[in-house]
């Protein structure tokens, strides 16, 4: 029998009806790739038995009947499909289960959510999902589409017995859904899984093929990834050094490029990592590593105790942390084989600290280091203070005299080999959120003025001013070994599947520049963008917008600090509070769901959430036309207004506005900005009841974005 790769097994309800089970059961284990467990072998026999028992009046109908479906690009399968009068009804089976788990009924939905948003076949039409208890007594009796008006119906639970009287009464209450394109079980994906669900998909099949959004005509990230690859395979040719610099909008897939030539350099195709051929994913980002690491690793552990397996979690920690590491690990790694105390102000390798090999010479095992949020790189003055006073992780070395620019010393680590090396930079535009971070002109300094023989792969649109402050051209006027590609620019936004003018709107609201309106109307029937002043209202627009497991929470910029009176607290800096935040579910009060942590830019940058609220204090305001930054004294317990009279103030100044445009494009399905109405009471002395909440330091704000569209709640 034709196996379809979409699934196990599928046919016509009639030809299923007239079909043994044992030779129905014996094509699923046929086509499923590995032996199947004990228990999927039973729940397969199970489902088998009871479906020919409950599709018997439908004999005759045209209806189909899919076991297994894959959703490749989100590494799920649904256990059963039917296509039946129009209808797309996903069945989740709990064979020999009798009670009904919130858990499970999540699952159900998740699935005709995965269809509605990203299987082209599907968009349009009715989707019914039911949860099987075989055991369960009694079974749902409400049959209503949910009100989000997207012709998904609310889960449906039965037991076995149920499901003909079920399946009978959803096709009464709905007669007209018309027919189902024939080529639906192959029909083309549009899906864009959130970085966690991607890394987790690319760690366990090394593919990003299922992955991306192939049908997306303007989608660029395989002509990304694909040039970055030959840029490696040339330099491994030509035994050279060589540097790309990756641009995007906000959401546009750097990460996931970043992951995704980690992984093909590494494997090539292979089930075991290419000996010497090595690459890694390096971040400055502890939080964004801290999330991807345990997220592959608990996915990683479960899967290999599903496969009967003796692993420990503590083992799959292990193995994923030789492929995402954070970069000030790495740095200090290389900082034991310097000489130290550095004289004349130049890095050597100290032969007696470091072993030299023949093609790493001093360098690290890996010949490709791919750097995320590479604007993020620290300034001379900020590594070398640091280092001055020994750092944080590794081995807290100190090096009272550093030389060099973070950016700087990472190209003198892969410059060490003897034999080749790339370096891949994912740039952010306008996402330098923290003072120090030297921004993407620092690394073209470095070459121009020490690796001149480095070869220099840039997306043209680092010129543009949101990169080193559009001095790149300048910058780079007199360097020979540059190349400019398109193929390195990613235009648009796969976190925002539902609106990919998102990064153009949140650009458009900063600069002040009259657009924001006109851009947030053309998305704002699929991406809605709402306003509120009151937090209650906001909390509960998020309570009414997730389904299933999708993940929402409230954002606030680290410069806030007057968010106690509205009931949230700001979630505590250390990695391990972020790995709850993002990857506990719904049941764990330190889950984001919740709405009582509030995560900052730092904490949030480089990962998403389907549904967001920012939370907008009184440290950035709008006054008379334009924006204006106050930072918060605590000593005097008030707001001071930054005046830009000094570079460093600039610089904070800079970073405050960056900070709302990273927390602007978080959520992948829409937000909710709540500025809040402050505090309008005053004593019976005539005095603010509280002085660092006054209306006024609000309202600015409020009138802004609602004169940009927003609507409000």
């Amino acid at each position: 029998m034709y196996k379809n790769p979409r699934c196990l097994y599928e046919s016509n309800i009639s030809s299923f009806l007239t079909k043994e089970k044992e030779a129905v059961f014996g094509l699923l284990c046929d086509h499923y790739h590995g032996d199947a467990l004990t228990t999927t072998r039973e729940a397969w026999i199970g489902e088998i038995e009871i479906l020919q028992r409950s599709l018997l009046p439908w004999k005759e109908s045209d209806g189909h009947i899919i076991f297994e479906y894959d959703i490749p690009r989100l590494g799920k399968r649904i256990d059963v499909v039917l296509l039946l009068k129009g209808i797309i009804f996903c069945l989740e089976f709990k064979v020999g289960e009798k009670d009904i788990h919130e858990a499970d009924v999540d699952q159900v939905l998740d699935y005709a959510l995965d269809l509605k948003n990203f299987h082209k076949y599907s968009q349009d039409r009715l989707i019914v999902p039911i949860l099987i208890a075989t055991k369960h007594r009694t079974r749902s009796s409400l049959i209503r589409e949910s009100i989000y008006d997207d012709r998904v119906v609310n889960p449906l639970m039965t037991g076995e017995e149920g499901i003909t009287d079920l399946l009978a009464e959803v096709l009464d209450k709905f007669p007209d859904e018309g027919v189902i394109d024939r080529n639906w079980i192959i029909s083309p994906y549009a899906p864009t899984p959130t970085i966690i669900e991607a890394a987790r998909t690319l760690y366990e099949s090394h593919s990003v093929e299922d992955i991306t959004r192939h049908e997306a005509d303007d989608v660029s990230t395989d002509k990304t990834i694909a040039y970055i690859l030959e840029v490696i395979h040339k330099s491994r040719e030509n035994g050279e050094k060589s540097i790309c610099f990756v641009t995007g909008v906000p959401g546009a897939g750097k990460t996931l490029v970043g992951l995704d030539v980690a992984v093909k350099q590494t494997y090539q195709g292979s089930d075991k990592p290419v000996e010497d051929e090595g690459a890694v994913y390096l971040s400055g980002n502890g939080p964004l590593v801290a999330v991807l690491n345990e997220a592959l690793a608990r996915d990683n552990y479960a899967k290999c105790r599903g496969r009967g397996e003796n692993k420990k979690l503590t083992d799959s920690r292990r193995e994923v942390g030789k492929f995402i590491q954070i970069i000030h690990r790495y740095r200090d790694n290389m900082l034991a084989k310097i000489k130290n105390p550095v004289e004349n102000g130049i890095l050597e390798i100290d032969p007696e600290k470091a072993v030299k090999q023949q093609y790493t010479g001093y360098g690290e095992v890996e010949h490709v280091a791919i750097f995320d949020e590479a604007q993020r790189s620290w300034t001379h003055k900020r590594l070398a203070d640091y280092l001055k006073r020994g750092g944080t992780y590794g081995n807290k070395l100190k090096v009272p005299n550093f030389p060099m620019s973070e950016a700087a010393f990472l190209i003198w680590s892969l410059d060490q080999r003897e034999d080749w090396a790339t370096i891949i930079c994912l740039v952010g535009g306008g996402q330098e959120i923290n003072t120090g971070e030297a921004g993407i002109a620092e690394w073209i300094r470095a070459l121009n003025d020490t690796f001149p023989y480095w070869k220099v792969y840039i997306s043209p649109q680092l010129t543009e001013p949101e990169y080193a402050e559009g001095k790149v051209n300048e910058l780079l006027k007199d360097n020979q070994n540059v190349t400019y590609s398109e193929s390195l620019h990613l235009g648009v936004s796969l976190r925002s599947y539902r609106a990919e003018k998102l990064s153009a709107f949140v650009h458009s609201l900063l600069a002040v520049d009259g657009d924001a309106a006109g851009i947030l109307a053309q998305i704002k029937d699929k991406y809605p963008v709402m306003l509120t002043r009151d937090m209650e209202k906001a909390r509960r627009w998020l309570h009414e917008k997730v389904r299933g497991t999708e993940k929402t929470g409230v954002l606030i910029t680290k410069e806030s600090a007057r968010y106690k009176p509205l009931g949230i607290h700001v979630l505590q800096s250390d990695d391990e509070n972020a790995v709850h935040w993002f990857l506990d579910d719904k049941t764990d009060t330190r889950s984001s769901n919740y709405l009582e942590d509030a995560a900052t830019e730092i904490q949030v940058q480089g990962l998403e959430l389907d549904y967001t609220c920012l939370l907008w204090d009184a440290d950035m305001r709008f006054e008379n036309g334009q924006w204006q930054y106050y930072s918060w004294n605590r000593q005097k317990s008030e707001w001071t207004k930054l005046v830009p009279n000094t570079e460093s103030k600039q610089e904070k100044m800079r970073y405050m506005l960056n900070a709302y445009r990273v927390l602007l494009t978080r959520a992948r399905a829409g937000m909710i900005i709540c500025v809040p109405e402050g505090n309008p009471h005053k004593t019976i002395s005539g005095f603010w009841e509280d002085s660092t909440r006054k209306p006024e330091y609000y309202d600015g704000t409020y009138r802004y974005l609602k004169s940009q569209g927003l609507d409000e709640i």
